[in-house]
């Protein structure tokens, strides 16, 4: 709209349809209608010397990076060298630099710091515990869960197969 305007037009919206009429001659030159929420326009009805200002001339990477769905800048170059997307400029991407979205989507949370001593005094004092199940296929004795105990201090493991009836709880 901005466009139509800097062009010395006016643009007036009714529930049914719109017109942009130009203000130095006063002759309407488009007219849409609507179709629920959207007005609609033919461009192809106006004269080839007015296109001008309904195109983009913006060759920023970033802004065709976000437009194609935070696209890389490797398949951006491959897009422009098959010319498979109309429109889309034909300049070099490898601008360097990084999408504040793309940079956040990829954060990750740092790793906890590793352990050098033991801190438990004793066997049993604390128990590192994972079940897991149920698995589809079953073990030759039927069961469908295994459970792993590692113990803190002595670092000893047992795994456990439980059946397909295990229910995990506490009885108090």
């Amino acid at each position: 709209m901005s466009q139509l305007c800097d062009k010395n037009n006016l643009v007036v919206f009714s529930p049914t349809r719109c017109l942009v009429v130009n203000m130095n001659t006063e002759d309407v030159v488009l007219r849409g209608k609507r179709h629920k929420n959207v007005y609609k326009v033919c461009i192809y009805s106006l004269p080839q010397n007015n296109l001008t200002c309904l195109s983009s001339l913006n060759d920023d990477v970033m802004l065709w990076h976000k437009r194609l769905g935070h696209a890389s800048l490797f398949l951006l170059n491959k897009l422009v060298s098959k010319d498979l997307v109309v429109g889309l400029p034909s300049i070099k991407y490898n601008d360097g630099k990084v999408c504040d979205a793309c940079a956040k989507g990829k954060q990750v949370r740092n790793s906890f710091k590793l352990k050098n001593c033991v801190s438990t005094t004793r066997p049993l004092e604390l128990l590192h515990v994972n079940l897991c199940g149920p698995v589809k296929i079953t073990s030759r004795g039927g069961k469908r869960y295994v459970l792993v105990v590692v113990d803190d201090y002595s670092r000893f493991t047992w795994t456990l197969l439980l059946g397909k009836n295990y229910t995990v709880g506490h009885r108090g």
